[in-house]
């Protein structure tokens, strides 16, 4: 199926990105769903290209073209009825992105793909109140979306094969990285991994085997170096299978089991310290270090993409 216009429900930090993806491709159009049409309505646009241009990733020219092919909408009827492919980044509140399914399931073709960028929940329930369930597939973008390539494309029990090839076609056009969930299970595939870590991360500081700042130094500075090339089934490849499942054999017993969150999460919380915000969680963090670790994951990602 050929897709040729884009709808992108929420205009927020993850709807105005989607929006800058796919206006990149000179083929689409794209209309972004926003409650109230404000004169300011292309600022954050703007500003992610205005950086990328700053480093070299992005010409004036280029956001010129892909400010005038996004086309604001208040109205979700008017945004969605022609539209090939819909996305929504919504809150994550499940009622809600049933009921807008629900919704934008009137104004739209039966074929049209609905899509949901949500990063943990059930695509299959999401699209529970929807008639035409077999057109829901999850496309979760990650943060931000316009410079990290990865795009996980989760299928449900009901996707056939048509609306899951478009959307890696999709996304893979917009020059994403898709890559397939083939079942509908919580995290899929990227956070699961993600949050496997974290666990690990948070255990080694509750226990004291080290502090925060090392654990964060010792994958920034060891494995880390290696992922963005060396994923870790090529990785087990390369050492070997059978050193691989020694090391699992020793080592798996000792490592966090746990499935409750780290009771050093619920204390921080206790306490008020709730990350960048307070400017303490783990670590205590002064404006001009959170500003400076925003940069450098900034920069780090538009070197990545030059």
């Amino acid at each position: 199926m050929e897709i040729k216009k884009i709808a992108i429900i929420g205009a927020g930090l993850m709807g105005n990105s989607l929006a800058q993806v796919f206006a990149a491709n000179s083929d689409l159009d794209v209309v972004l769903r926003t409650r109230q049409l404000r004169d300011d309505r292309y600022e954050a646009i703007e500003k992610n290209l205005d950086i990328m241009i700053a480093q070299g990733a992005a010409t004036e020219a280029e956001k010129k073209d892909i400010i005038g092919r996004i086309k604001f909408e208040t109205d979700l009827k008017t945004a969605t009825a022609d539209a090939d492919f819909v996305i929504e980044c919504a809150p994550e509140v499940m009622e809600t992105k049933q009921d807008l399914f629900a919704e934008i399931e009137q104004y739209c073709r039966p074929d049209t793909i609905l899509a949901t960028n949500t990063s943990v929940m059930s695509v299959t329930e999401i699209a529970a109140k929807c008639k035409h369930k077999d057109r829901v597939v999850g496309a979760h973008f990650w943060n931000p979306g316009h410079l990290i390539p990865l795009v996980e494309v989760v299928r449900t029990e009901h996707t056939p094969d048509k609306y899951i090839d478009a959307t890696m076609k999709l996304m893979a056009d917009c020059g994403k990285k898709p890559i397939l969930c083939k079942k509908d299970v919580p995290g899929f595939v990227a956070n699961r991994l993600q949050h496997a870590l974290w666990r690990e991360a948070f255990y080694m500081v509750q226990e004291g085997i080290a502090d925060p700042a090392t654990v964060d130094d010792a994958c920034k500075y060891g494995p880390g170096l290696r992922w963005p090339i060396l994923g870790p089934m090529e990785n087990s490849d390369m050492v070997g299978i059978q050193l691989s499942y020694n090391i699992h054999s020793y080592i798996l017993k000792f490592l966090a089991d746990n499935h409750e969150p780290s009771p050093c999460l619920q204390e921080m919380l206790d306490k008020g310290d709730v990350g960048f915000a307070s400017g303490k969680g783990w670590q205590e963090w002064p404006s001009d270090e959170m500003e400076a670790s925003r940069v450098r994951l900034r920069e780090y990602l538009i070197k990545s993409l030059k």
